[in-house]
């Protein structure tokens, strides 16, 4: 078996920092030797800086960074999540397989070069304009597989099931012709993808049931029957509190609370936001070994409310974070914004940190990297025998780095910012995929970007 080899002087390993660390991995990109406390052989490679566990990206939908900027204007005088919805699906009727790709693939850049070494795609735009689907049924979700491919980020390709326009199974809006299938029909998109792109150690499956008010509960049923056992499985639930009360108005429950009452919701499950629950759902989300997928820098851009995070990390309940909308594309500024939440709802300082770890951003890295491995359904977030070779390299003379101790790294990576990303290099299933802050594909990637641009706001 062939072997390549890093030696890093400091790296991030599952117990925190620790110094000489020896990384072997294969050729499948995965992890087969990690060894702290031992000299660099000779003629091995040294890291450029502390090296860390890349970050998993829990929930993204690609087309929507190109419409990043473009809402940020009063459409009318209560602005909401459901007014910036309506020109989300405007701009999502637009979209062509190309434009498609090449929004993704530089998307794909832009996580890496930040840091996010793996993306969990929740991908809703399956038809063709007029709603017909594509001679490929797949084409769509396959642009965005291959795309991952072409940068070399890790994606768990998550189809979406959309057949309602709300509780009570509410026909679907003629804006949303590109999304809807049956459950049965959506089951057929995944199986024509996965005999298309089969899965590998960068690429997993799963389903996204899009929300309880878009798939009623036989449907998801039905999804779930035609799914592997162990096969990651991610909704929204609770992000505004419109959902909420229309949930309480129809079903007589709370949307936590009936997922968790009628499903058997387990690990393999991420509830992306579950912003607005109560104090029952928060103990019984925790419990039940679920990831919540917070995307602190949507959920701000679209004003939906703050996650209970202190009380449920406090009964040991999972989280990971998304960039979502992708209004930003940066891991440091999801967690900054969920520890400064925090602060803002409770006047206090250093809130998401306890006796056991007092640095806010050690936690919060750990415990990220730890959901976001967990939502993925891949072996990743962490530097041991038999995960994926996904890490990334910290610029030892960046202003947020220079002069500090290991205990301070991570403090200063996510709570000083400098402007620039203090990243220097990535690696995604052991290759160097970012050298010295730059992609390999990058300048290509850009160009394709900007010729979807183009075509799309013109």
């Amino acid at each position: 078996m062939n072997q390549a080899m890093l030696f890093a002087e400091s790296a991030f390993l599952p117990g925190g920092w620790q110094r000489d660390v020896l990384l072997g991995w294969d050729e499948r990109g995965m992890l087969t030797e990690v060894r702290a406390g031992v000299a660099c052989p000779q003629g091995v490679a040294r890291a450029r800086g502390p090296l860390a566990p890349g970050m998993p990206n829990l929930h993204s939908h690609a087309f929507q960074r190109a419409m990043a900027g473009l809402t940020e204007y009063r459409a009318n005088p209560s602005d909401s999540f459901w007014s910036w919805r309506d020109l989300m699906y405007r701009f999502a009727l637009k979209l062509t397989p190309d434009a498609l790709g090449a929004i993704a693939r530089w998307l794909y850049v832009e996580m890496l070069k930040c840091g996010y070494t793996s993306v969990c795609e929740f991908h809703y735009v399956h038809h063709m304009q007029d709603g017909e689907r594509y001679p490929r049924q797949e084409e769509l979700a396959r642009r965005v597989v291959d795309a991952a491919r072409e940068t070399g980020i890790g994606i768990t390709m998550l189809p979406v099931a959309y057949q309602y326009s709300g509780f009570g199974e509410k026909p679907p809006r003629e804006d949303q012709r590109r999304f809807i299938n049956t459950s049965e029909g959506l089951l057929s998109l995944l199986d024509s993808l996965r005999s298309a792109v089969p899965e590998h150690e960068g690429l997993r499956y799963g389903i996204a049931p899009h929300s309880l008010r878009a798939v009623s509960e036989p449907g998801l049923r039905v999804l779930l029957a035609g799914l592997p056992a162990d096969a990651p499985v991610h909704i929204h639930i609770a992000e505004q509190t419109a959902e909420v009360e229309d949930c309480l108005r129809t079903t007589g429950m709370r949307p936590v609370q009936r997922l968790l009452d009628g499903f058997e919701v387990d690990a393999r499950w991420c509830l992306v936001h579950a912003t607005h629950v109560d104090e029952a759902e928060t103990a019984a989300l925790a419990a039940s070994g679920a990831v919540a997928g917070l995307c602190l820098t949507t959920e701000a851009n679209l004003g939906d409310g703050i996650f209970p995070a202190v009380d449920y990390l406090a009964r040991k309940g999972a989280i990971g974070i998304g960039s979502d909308s992708h209004a930003s594309v940066d891991w440091r500024a999801e967690l900054r914004l969920l520890e400064y939440g925090q602060r803002l709802v409770r006047r206090e300082r250093n809130v998401l940190a306890d006796a056991a770890q007092p640095h806010v951003a050690d936690m919060l890295f750990a415990a990220t990297l730890e959901g976001g491995a967990r939502a993925s359904g891949r072996p990743i977030g962490a530097l041991r025998v038999g995960s994926r070779a996904d890490w990334i390299v910290f610029d030892p003379d960046h202003p947020s780095l220079m002069e500090r101790g290991s205990d301070s790294w991570l403090s200063g990576v996510v709570f000083a910012e400098h402007g620039d990303t203090p990243v220097l290099d990535v690696y995604a299933g052991g290759e160097r995929v970012v050298d010295a802050r730059r992609h390999r594909d990058e300048a290509e990637a850009y160009a394709g970007y900007r010729r979807a641009l183009a075509e799309l706001l013109r």
